[in-house]
């Protein structure tokens, strides 16, 4: 109850003051187990009262795929799994949330434990396993919402056991385009045994085809989220595929399965890695895919983003959109809206008047 009753604090606070608390509070929620902690989180969320989302800088407002974005700084997926939480993290100062990844039906993942803070690398390893309630349940919470209030993008994936996965993308595709303001396909999740090989050239093609087919006229943007852990030559074949079956936007890159020298007790596990040590990484494949699309295709980068100095070299390196999900353990969900505050900054240090000027500049 102590560590309820604290993050419910914490979320009643506004942005200022709940940075200031963030390091008093994390103790105690470093003293449950990251999924526990996760959770009881999300709780406090649900029981803060409404929050409206700050003012940003005018400077940082910019389209990607027709969307609108107040601020670059967005919440990657696997926070918010089942949409509980997309007003409370709109108020508290991302400049747009992505939910899921949501399947069509419930899953419950892989056993636990199956996430785990790697404290001393200011990272963490997950092998969650798409654990969620399933399609319908987030539709009945994301069709409630305040479309006004702010951007929310669904991140769809497929059954772990399904026959066709194809089939599952699609009914994604169908039954949440309504609700999004944008859908992200995810075949980048370590944690899900052959999901990866979606990334296959005959494979991927196959897949894009289909979900081309199945959007509608008017409906949201899609975007496809990759892995950071390709060969050379992945990147071309990807970019491509996607410019020609209509994908809107790449978000490079989900978590990796490979170990950079790390000094945590838990660097051994199974799972994908997101935090610091996936920084250099996610970068380099940012820089691989800029090069190829140039201003094609617009890029959102992932991994390893945990200040403004981060997301900046991001942004120059050819990304208009930057998420993040780890750093908020470590930092605070404060840290998004700190971000877009340091972006700002750099945007007039530097002679810039938007955002989208500063993309690729690098």
């Amino acid at each position: 109850m102590a560590i309820q009753s604290g993050l419910l604090r914490y979320a009643r606070n506004d942005t200022e003051e709940a940075m200031s608390l963030y390091p008093f509070l994390r103790p105690l929620a470093f003293a449950l187990d990251a999924e526990t902690a996760h959770r009881a989180t999300i709780a406090a969320l649900r029981a803060a009262p409404g929050r409206k989302p700050p003012r940003f800088d005018p400077a940082l407002t910019t389209s990607v795929a027709g969307v609108g974005f107040p601020s670059p700084v967005g919440l990657a997926a696997g926070f918010d799994k089942d949409a509980e939480v997309t007003g409370p993290m709109l108020g508290l100062g991302f400049g747009f949330v992505e939910v899921g990844t949501v399947t069509p039906l419930a899953r419950a993942g892989n056993p636990r434990p199956r996430l785990f803070r790697l404290v001393e690398d200011r990272a963490v390893i997950n092998r969650m396993g798409f654990n969620n309630r399933g399609q319908a349940d987030a539709l009945k919470r994301l069709a409630l919402r305040d479309r006004s209030s702010g951007v929310v993008g669904v991140n769809i994936g497929a059954s772990k056991d399904g026959a066709d996965r194809i089939t599952d993308y699609v009914a994604g595709v169908d039954r949440m385009s309504p609700v999004a303001d944008y859908l992200t396909v995810n075949i980048s999740s370590p944690n899900t045994p052959g999901l990866r090989e979606l990334q296959g050239g005959g494979e991927l093609q196959e897949l894009l085809a289909a979900v081309q087919s199945a959007r509608i006229v008017g409906g949201p943007p899609v975007f496809l989220k990759v892995a950071p852990d390709l060969e050379d030559g992945d990147q071309e074949r990807i970019a491509r595929a996607a410019i020609d079956h209509g994908i809107d936007a790449l978000i490079v890159a989900n978590t990796t399965v490979g170990r950079p020298p790390l000094k945590s007790r838990f660097a051994a596990e199974q799972g994908g890695l997101s935090g610091a040590p996936l920084g250099p990484l996610a970068l380099d494949q940012l820089r691989k895919f800029r090069a190829i699309v140039r201003s094609d295709l617009p890029l959102i980068a992932v991994g390893g983003i945990a200040s403004a100095d981060d997301a900046w070299a991001r942004i120059k390196a050819g990304a208009s959109l930057v998420q993040l999900y780890s750093a908020m353990v470590y930092e605070g969900p404060g840290v998004a809206r700190k971000i877009a505050r340091g972006l700002a900054d750099r945007l007039r240090n530097e002679g810039f008047s938007t955002i989208s000027e500063a993309v690729g500049r690098e």
